[in-house]
């Protein structure tokens, strides 16, 4: 398999913790109502967050074609296995429809309808922030937590 490929994981991880960070800067903004600012980080976020996804779906179709495989299992033994695999479950499950919610909490800033946009976003913003922290998690667990 080429460096560039299995140097993936760890650029994933590296954007999920930026998408984090984003986020959690751009929620400072618009608690202390720096609007524009606020609007700079959470599209900064967004575009974050798809970076990461076309990266993700890069890594595993490379990986199938270099190997075989359809992802890197979990080797994990103990109580570390149940932990990873609920985050594991809670960030899928989380991640596909935050990626829609996000666009249309988005969409309704860009639109200006800030009553909608603000309704969604509460929504919107933990569970955003819940699956780029679970991301990086998933990483580490995945590729740095020790074996056996």
């Amino acid at each position: 398999m080429p460096q560039w490929v299995a140097g993936l994981p760890a650029v994933n991880a590296s954007l999920n913790g930026l998408a984090t960070i984003l986020l959690l800067v751009g929620f400072v903004l618009i608690k202390r109502r720096k609007v524009v600012p606020h609007a700079w980080a959470m599209g900064s976020a967004f575009a974050t967050s798809v970076i990461f996804l076309v990266c993700y779906l890069v890594y595993h179709f490379a990986l199938h074609h270099y190997t075989g495989k359809s992802g890197k299992h979990f080797e994990g033994q103990g109580i570390i296995r149940p932990i990873y695999f609920t985050i594991l479950i809670s960030h899928v499950l989380l991640a596909i429809p935050v990626a829609v919610m996000a666009l249309m909490t988005l969409l309704r800033a860009w639109r200006r309808n800030w009553e909608a946009h603000r309704r969604l976003a509460r929504i919107t913003f933990p569970i955003w922030v819940y699956v780029s922290v679970t991301g990086v998690i998933i990483y580490g667990l995945l590729y740095h937590w020790p074996q056996g």
